[in-house]
């Protein structure tokens, strides 16, 4: 786990709460539940970060990953949380890297990852930079852990150049 992580959710919490009060309006400002107050020494309470689930923070917080195409000088940039599946992101990914004319060659219904880019296979690299076939996960953990996704070029017969030999 990254030693800023805590902080970052701290300043996550922080920014919600203030973004709930502008919205609450001045005096009339929106409480959680008694059961998420916190009391401090005195006695008096103090109102808490919600009950959010770690998902719902993540989710609306997900920055774009970086889509690097192996061999190209070129990335590009996706934002995963606007994706509800991997037939979704297969989609996306054919749209930016295979040619307009031949998006229409496989059908929405049969398209994935593995036919997404011909001849390339789709990796993503996690938060401890492990390099790690994509779809292995189910969406939701793919979308918190993927911080970059790699196309990789299919492996073929290594010995494809020595025909003649």
């Amino acid at each position: 786990m990254n030693a800023f992580e805590p902080q970052r959710q701290d300043s996550l919490k922080r920014r919600w709460q203030e973004r709930r009060q502008q919205l609450g309006g001045g005096g009339g400002a929106i409480t959680p539940p008694s059961s998420h107050l916190i009391r401090n020494p005195n006695g008096a309470s103090l109102h808490s970060f919600p009950a959010l689930l770690d998902d719902d923070l993540v989710s609306t917080m997900v920055p774009p990953v970086t889509v690097v195409l192996e061999g190209r000088s070129i990335c590009q940039r996706i934002s995963l949380q606007k994706h509800a599946s991997y037939q979704s992101l297969a989609k996306a990914l054919r749209q930016m890297f295979v040619d307009g004319s031949d998006v229409g060659a496989v059908n929405d219904k049969d398209l994935d990852l593995s036919n997404a880019v011909p001849g390339h296979v789709i990796a993503y690299e996690d938060m401890e930079n492990d390099l790690l076939l994509a779809g292995d996960l189910n969406w939701k953990d793919f979308v918190r852990v993927a911080k970059r996704i790699r196309i990789l070029p299919a492996k073929g017969n290594s010995r494809r150049g020595r025909r003649g030999a």
